[in-house]
């Protein structure tokens, strides 16, 4: 049986190496830390095609001084002697225009049309776990705010994707999100996507690889990925182990091991914060408040809150004034919510390309492969891609739905 090392154990590798398994591979999973230690685990869970859309975008261009000197700001980009990030941040700042937002929605459509289907195979096949199929609620404090995100929803309608959308009111909002106050005065109601609780998802995942007979193991750190006669990782021990196939989805790490094989776009750690917290009444569906970018989802009995984006490096240290943010923007948006109880404080790294396309398939190296750089849509594309990867290395395929995300551009 052919063997396969998949490295990095969050939605994106575990989904990988589920259907490597399907093609008859023998998997081996290594993390550095775990299962779903690195951005899987406390995002939003949302599986919202409908907001799967490229993140570079016009409007980025007023917000520049916002996102170095404003505290409170949703994009954080800290002001610091960095010519690796501000080669980032030109880059990502070219795509910020309506022509390269179209181009990359395009390229974006395929695999968001198959994200929910892809999901669906998993927890038919015996993946342990739940899709949520609820409408989303959409707030906001003026009806002119409105107009950047109501143009998103168009542009993904206008590049194939069907998004059920209209307006409610405030009475009928409340009966699925009660915690919305007075001051959200413009409500939209957004069908066609669900959630998840991604680490459940993720931890049902892995259980369901190992129940196939896969190896997942914690605490291994890869250094090194070389093919020469046969693929090969290095562990920070020094130890080397070879793989008929070697599979890198690290996320926002993936530069360290894959540089060297080729894969030359950078990818920046885009961090974002969550946290947990009680209500008054429960709310039963995801809300989105995009004036702030702030997502809120129903978390084991609480209300998840999650925002921000933060240019920093991966490993950088939890930055507690990014939570006090969130909490500062959403308080006047929401009532009976205990925000001084607050549990699970989060951040992750989410690996955001320049162009805002995904890196699938291929290396330099013979029989080495890259599944990574969804910025925020590792979830909802990681078992799409994952699946379209495991094809690609078990047929030599390559689906229309990945083409575009081609790691050696």
């Amino acid at each position: 049986m052919a063997r396969a090392i998949v490295v990095g154990a969050g939605m994106v590798g575990l989904s990988t190496a589920w259907h490597l398994q399907g093609f008859g591979y023998d998997v081996d999973v290594v993390d550095r830390l775990g299962v779903a230690a690195g951005s899987s685990w406390g995002n939003a869970g949302w599986l919202a095609p409908g907001k799967t859309i490229p993140l570079a975008n016009k409007s980025l261009w007023a917000y520049g001084p916002t996102a170095l000197f404003d505290a409170h700001a949703a994009l954080q980009v800290p002001a610091r002697l960095d010519p690796g990030l501000w080669r980032f941040v030109a880059g990502f700042m070219a795509h910020a225009t309506d022509r390269a937002w179209d181009a990359t929605m395009a390229r974006l459509t395929p695999a968001d049309l198959g994200a929910l289907a892809a999901f669906d195979e998993l927890t038919a096949s015996g993946v342990d776990a739940q899709t949520h199929d609820v409408p989303f609620i959409v707030g906001f404090e003026k009806a002119s705010q409105a107009s950047g995100f109501l143009a998103e929803v168009e542009g993904a309608a206008r590049h194939g994707q069907d998004i059920p959308f209209e307006q409610i009111d405030l009475e009928e909002a409340r009966r699925v999100a009660p915690v919305l106050s007075e001051r959200v005065s413009t409500l939209y109601r957004m069908g066609g996507q669900r959630y998840i609780d991604p680490g459940a998802f993720c931890e049902a995942l892995a259980a369901d690889v190992r129940r196939r007979g896969g190896n997942i193991t914690g605490g291994v750190e890869i250094v090194e990925v070389t093919s020469t006669r046969t693929p090969a990782v290095k562990l920070a021990t020094g130890e080397w182990r070879s793989a008929d196939v070697v599979v890198v989805a690290t996320g926002a790490w993936l530069p360290s091991l894959v540089r060297t094989l080729g894969v030359r776009t950078r990818v920046q750690a885009g961090r974002g914060y969550s946290f947990s917290v009680p209500t008054r009444e429960p709310v039963t569906a995801p809300i989105y408040l995009p004036h702030t970018k702030v997502a809120c989802t129903p978390y084991r009995g609480r209300l998840r809150v999650a925002g921000t984006m933060e240019f920093r490096g991966p490993d950088e240290a939890f930055q507690p004034q990014r939570v006090r943010s969130i909490v500062h923007n959403t308080t006047p948006l929401f009532r009976g919510v205990n925000w001084a109880e607050r549990e699970d404080e989060w951040v992750g790294s989410r690996p955001v390309t320049p162009d805002g396309l995904p890196l699938v398939g291929a290396t330099k190296a013979p029989n080495v492969y890259v599944n990574g750089g969804h910025g925020m849509w590792g979830v909802v594309l990681g078992p799409l891609s994952g699946k379209l990867l495991a094809r690609r290395i078990a047929t030599g395929e390559t689906d229309p739905a990945i083409a575009p995300f081609e790691p050696l551009r």
